[in-house]
């Protein structure tokens, strides 16, 4: 295994209220005719600044709706109405299954992409990387792509005015970054560019834990009146930029790993990436057998913000051995994140892990009187 240490990153990142009203500007530098792809909703909240601030640097758009899944029919579907258009720029407009797709239409043209969250769910505006699911929801794989985006524009105002549960998601999907970099540093593991961490990827990914536990419920408090503070700032910065380039190169690890088991249960499509990850990071740390205080921090952390801590709240309702086991399989196939641990994992291991995690989750909530 190579020694040699990577690191990737977006080539620019721009965050702040009313930053959409800036994009023609950035956009005009990668091309002439932009393909935008996103949801009704999406649509909604920036067509009109994006069209006007476009119009204004010369750069004509066309505006394709995104149908919901991020799989590779509907990647074909977005790529070829791209093409047909003679578009020179790919931007994606909204969640991160939009995202993901206008990434890999992107890079199935071989030209720039342009990334506009409309929401701080998960750490996907920033990678190299798309998730790919079947028609039907379920994880299928990673597409690793040649390069990151080459704009990521967060626009906080619009962040803020979304439901708070999306800031909230993207809180569990960052909460995750620290500790599997962690563990992939120590496992020596390749990160998603092929490489080693190096100081500064492991470094983010450390800011980006602290900034959650510090600014985390302060930053919810404020999404759910739809005001951007500088809470929000550090959060959505965290959830976006830190723990994008954190994962990406430090390396995933058991808590995508088992988000990605528990997407074979029908009864978890309803809760956010970031809930599962939330989760699946409580596992995480039993199968390292973290301190209690470590595990305490998280447990507190995650009910104070409203992430989930137990099966149930995932809505798995009857965590059977036989739902559990097929989970635990899932995980543990070959080329999933489990196998960057620093020590081999198997299905008993995952499934135990799960049970004890959803144990200890329930006796805390238990504990403090919270009821979900």
């Amino acid at each position: 295994m190579s020694q040699v240490k990577v690191m990737i990153a977006p080539s620019r990142y721009v965050q702040g209220a009313g930053a959409l009203a800036e994009i023609g500007e950035h956009v005009s530098r990668l091309g002439k005719k932009v393909f935008v792809t996103g949801g009704k909703t999406a649509f909604a909240q920036t067509r009109e600044d994006i069209e006007k601030s476009c119009q204004e640097k010369g750069v004509a758009c066309i505006f394709e709706t995104f149908r919901g899944e991020c799989c590779d029919s509907e990647i074909e579907r977005l790529k070829a109405a791209a093409m047909s258009a003679g578009c020179d720029v790919v931007m994606a407009v909204g969640g991160g299954k939009v995202i993901d797709a206008g990434k890999a239409v992107a890079a199935l043209m071989k030209v720039p992409v342009v990334i506009v969250p409309t929401i701080a769910a998960t750490d996907a505006p920033c990678s190299a990387l798309s998730v790919i699911y079947t028609e039907e929801g379920v994880f299928d794989r990673y597409f690793i792509l040649p390069q990151n985006p080459n704009l990521v524009l967060v626009d906080t105002s619009i962040i803020a005015r979304a439901p708070v549960r999306f800031l909230v998601a993207g809180m569990g999907d960052a909460l995750a970054t620290w500790f599997e970099a962690a563990s992939c540093a120590q496992a020596a593991a390749q990160n998603i560019p092929g490489g080693r961490t190096t100081t500064a990827a492991l470094r983010l990914a450390r800011l980006c834990y602290e900034i959650l536990i510090e600014y985390g419920e302060q930053a919810r408090l404020a999404v759910e009146r739809g005001v951007v503070t500088p809470a929000v700032e550090k959060i959505v910065e965290a959830n976006t930029l830190l723990s994008g380039i954190g994962f990406e190169s430090s390396g995933l690890a058991a808590a995508h790993a088992i988000h990605d088991g528990l997407t074979v249960l029908e009864e978890t499509h309803h809760a956010y990436h970031g809930e599962k990850v939330s989760f699946g990071t409580l596992a995480h740390l039993v199968l390292e057998e973290h301190p209690r205080e470590e595990m305490e921090e998280v447990l507190d952390f995650c009910t104070r913000v409203g992430l989930p801590v137990t099966l149930a709240e995932l809505g798995v309702k009857d965590p059977s051995p036989e739902k559990l086991r097929r989970v635990a399989s899932k995980v543990c196939e070959p080329g999933m994140m489990i196998h960057n641990m620093p020590f081999p994992v198997t299905p008993d291991m995952v499934y135990d892990a799960i049970l004890a995690a959803d144990a200890i989750g329930q006796a805390y909530l238990r504990r403090h009187g919270i009821t979900t």
